[in-house]
């Protein structure tokens, strides 16, 4: 009930403020599980794409975010849960992999971190590593403007949210080379989408 009513107020905000276009909507799967792997340029990517994406979406995000009791119970609220960022986070790891195995989608940010470039970066090796333990399909999605918010030249820019074609993963865990490899070309098509998008606008 909470998700569904959140979502709805930040499409009311998205549609008046940000004029939002949805590319790819199609390759969104309608049941089952999958990893819907995104670029991060700002705190106004999650709930785009889980406004917009058609499925419940459920969060790893940093562990500070739950400190606080109030914010912590509404990010749970919302599906999210935590991940220590500095290390391999086991007890994240589990949490992903049951979000997946319980059919939903796990939303991860494989950079790991916010661009502060609006460039997409390196990406962190679990996404596979999850994605390899559990089977599961990955859905690239790529962000464009939601760095420009209120910045100096644009307060409203239009914001493009695309979606990508499934991708598989069906190496080993053991392949650390072989991971980090995979990652890496889900960003290149995270960039491939951007520059898509950039081009729709």
């Amino acid at each position: 009930m909470f998700y569904r009513l959140t979502r709805f107020i930040f499409k009311i905000l998205f549609g008046i403020f940000f004029r939002p276009k949805i590319i790819g909507l199609e390759n969104i799967p309608k049941d089952g599980a999958f990893i819907l792997a995104a670029n991060h340029m700002s705190n106004l990517d999650p709930p785009l794409i889980g406004t917009f994406a058609g499925r419940v979406v459920c969060y790893m995000a940093k562990e500070e975010l739950f400190k606080n009791p109030v914010l912590g119970a509404a990010i749970r609220a919302l599906h999210a849960f935590p991940v220590q960022r500095e290390k391999a986070d086991r007890n994240a790891i589990k949490n992903a992999i049951k979000v997946l195995k319980g059919g939903e989608c796990l939303g991860i940010f494989p950079e790991g971190t916010r661009s502060k470039t609006g460039k997409i970066g390196k990406a962190e090796s679990g996404v596979s590593l999850i994605a390899a333990m559990t089977k599961a399909p990955i859905i690239p999605a790529a962000i464009v403007n939601t760095d420009k918010v209120f910045s100096a030249e644009v307060k409203f820019p239009r914001l493009v949210l695309i979606f990508g074609k499934p991708m598989n993963f069906s190496g080993s865990t053991k392949d650390k080379d072989e991971m980090a490899n995979f990652a890496q070309n889900i960003m290149a098509e995270v960039a491939k989408l951007k520059t898509v998008g950039e081009n729709s606008l």
